[in-house]
């Protein structure tokens, strides 16, 4: 199976791993359209729009019939979106290798924006919510994405 046979990507996983990274790849690769829903969800700044209209964007996206979502976005999308995609990229790394990776992060953001966040988003008040979603991620999105997964349940 090729890319060529996937048409709706979404990609999950814990804070500082390289989704962003990763999907901007892969839509250099396939050619899907990229939409990055931390740019959604906030606008330049890091100020977050209304939750209405976060939703009434995401679901424009999902109306269409190509598309790689990076993020995370809130709880209430993520099934949408999970129930609407053909592919799950879902990045998994140990605890320590996010932390490290948010680390990395945070100090490189003050010379170059971090890949994937809105422009002149606060790079200290983004890394510190990061921070904050990581264990809770790892408690709770991981083993559920995993049941998920192990079951081939969508």
């Amino acid at each position: 199976m090729t890319w060529k046979n996937f048409t709706k990507v979404a990609v999950l996983g814990n804070a500082g791993g390289g989704k962003s990274t990763l999907s901007k790849r892969l839509s250099d690769i396939t050619g899907l359209p990229l939409y990055v829903l931390d740019k959604i969800k906030y606008r330049s700044g890091g100020v977050e729009v209304s939750q209405e209209e976060y939703k009434r964007a995401h679901q424009e996206i999902l109306q269409t019939d190509r598309w790689i979502i990076d993020g995370f976005g809130c709880m209430e999308t993520v099934w949408l979106r999970l129930d609407e995609a053909d592919t799950l990229v879902y990045v998994d790394l140990p605890l320590y290798v996010h932390f490290w990776l948010m680390t990395k992060r945070m100090i490189s953001g003050y010379f170059n924006p971090p890949e994937g966040w809105p422009e002149n988003s606060p790079i200290f008040k983004g890394s510190m919510i990061s921070y904050r979603v990581l264990w809770l991620c790892h408690k709770y999105l991981t083993p559920m994405i995993s049941r998920i997964y192990r079951s081939g349940a969508k």
